[in-house]
């Protein structure tokens, strides 16, 4: 077979892999049936978060989240970094609000990104949080530490919804400086 011919052929078999590829769609992850805001504002601290550009040198990251009147939800985010604390401001908004459980934020208009709460404590004590795609993920703590059986059940549920727990970047605890 000459080359003029095999390169068509190579052409639509890419093309034809690209449409089966396409069309293939991932099963977006389940949400908790329904969360209080009123409860689930406050100071959060950050146990583990899949890795990500905008947290790259961070360290012992807290997230803030309070209701506004209009009933969206202001978040202070802050770290620690090499260069000192970090802070990012955004503004949430609820998008299903059967469960209240999916929203998006904007750390600058017009973009939003994905904010879905997958896991959360009967206390709200403990959050976990992700997006659709599975892209990005944390697991939030209402107090800077979780004991280990409950950070090792979450990596199961964690599993079960479609995401890598070895993905995980836990927050060293133990390094005080950077």
């Amino acid at each position: 077979m000459s080359f003029k011919y095999l390169l068509p052929l190579v052409v639509i078999f890419l093309l034809l892999l690209a449409c089966i590829r396409k069309g293939v769609s991932i099963t977006p992850p389940k949400t908790v049936p329904r969360v209080d805001l009123s409860r689930y504002m406050g100071s959060w601290y950050e146990i583990a978060r899949y890795p990500n550009n905008f947290q790259k040198e961070c360290r012992a990251s807290t997230a803030s989240y309070t209701l506004k009147e209009d009933g969206r939800v202001a978040v202070v985010n802050r770290c620690r970094s090499k260069a000192g604390t970090k802070e990012a401001r955004a503004t949430a908004k609820v998008v299903d609000h059967t469960t209240n459980a999916k929203l998006k934020v904007s750390f600058f208009w017009p973009f939003y990104g994905d904010y879905w709460i997958l896991d959360l404590g009967e206390d709200y004590d403990y959050a976990v949080v992700g997006t659709p795609d599975r892209k990005y993920l944390w697991i939030l703590s209402r107090t800077p530490e979780m004991e280990a059986t409950l950070y090792d059940n979450l990596l199961v549920k964690i599993q079960a919804l479609g995401f890598d727990p070895a993905h995980l970047l836990k927050e060293d605890k133990t390094s005080k400086g950077l």
